[in-house]
């Protein structure tokens, strides 16, 4: 599969908190934690677990950087 996406970050999954429509699946990228909000069926589909390795793609009209 090709994609679009540059910005593909290496990570595993931390922590899944689920509810009847989304999920909160928090991700280790490099030491880092990275929040992503998707569909709790999308966590089904992919049967993400804890322990998990992921890509985290990146798609984003705006960055914000802070030094």
């Amino acid at each position: 599969m090709e994609l679009s996406v540059r910005n593909q970050l290496k990570a595993k999954v931390k922590n899944v908190k689920s509810n009847d429509v989304s999920s909160e699946v928090v991700l280790d990228v490099g030491g880092q934690e990275m929040c992503a909000v998707i569909t709790t069926g999308s966590v089904k589909r992919l049967g993400l677990k804890v322990g998990d390795d992921v890509f985290a793609l990146v798609k984003a009209t705006s960055v914000m950087i802070m030094k």
